[in-house]
């Protein structure tokens, strides 16, 4: 009998505004209830409608200070100077030890930080079909100034340029497509030989004499 480890997989999903990797998240979790969507930790006011550990866990300066001094977060960023944002590790190896697969949505540094702690991760970098549809979908938003949008496309080609650090890559020109290549991927890494963790070489022994006998 050959038995698979139980652990979840690890997936960190990556790539450059504006490439639709939270949509890709999105339909992930909502199609197989076995994804669980990190959720990460910040210190910024809970916004209307937000819900504490739906949308972020929401800390105070000290509480999430606290927790980088006890080494309690895989990554972690200032973000907008005075903002602390954060992974905590807690409840990813909590899903994990019970074989939920977790997704991390996150961006290159913080993907590379985590890489670190967890080489063994399971990276995907999400691409635009192309840099002039990317540039059409950061314009469609229309939440943000010309100079931002500028911004966030040179931040792209640069986020591309690290593109080699991960296992995989996917093109985002159809949603469902590319949904239905980042499930297939989790499929075929649960497969990989690494993930067995017994072979009763007894029991297939037995079986090969007895099916042997049946030949004869």
């Amino acid at each position: 009998m050959i038995k698979t480890k139980k652990q979840g997989l690890f997936i960190i999903i990556s790539g450059p505004s504006g490439a639709g990797k939270g949509s890709v998240c999105e339909k992930l979790v909502e199609h197989d209830s076995n994804f669980w969507l990190s959720v990460s930790a910040t210190t910024r006011g809970k916004r209307p409608g937000e819900v504490d550990g739906r949308d972020y866990f929401f800390l105070t300066k000290d509480e999430f200070e606290s927790k980088i001094k006890n080494n309690e977060f895989l990554e972690y960023a200032i973000v907008h100077s005075d903002q602390y944002y954060g992974t905590p590790k807690d409840k990813i190896i909590e899903y994990l030890s019970i074989g939920t697969d977790v997704i991390l949505e996150i961006d290159i540094n913080g993907a590379l930080q985590v890489k670190s702690q967890f080489p063994q991760a399971l990276f995907i970098f999400i691409l635009p079909p192309s840099m002039k549809e990317l540039r059409k979908r950061l314009i469609k938003r229309g939440t943000e100034t010309k100079d931002k949008i500028i911004e966030r496309f040179k931040t792209a080609y640069k986020e591309i340029n690290e593109m080699a650090k991960y296992n995989y890559v996917v093109v985002n020109d159809d949603l469902d497509i590319a949904v239905h290549k980042v499930a297939s991927i989790v499929i075929a890494e649960k497969c990989r030989v690494e993930r067995i963790e017994e072979v009763e070489l007894n029991t297939i022994e037995e079986e090969i004499h007895e099916d042997l006998a049946d030949i004869d």
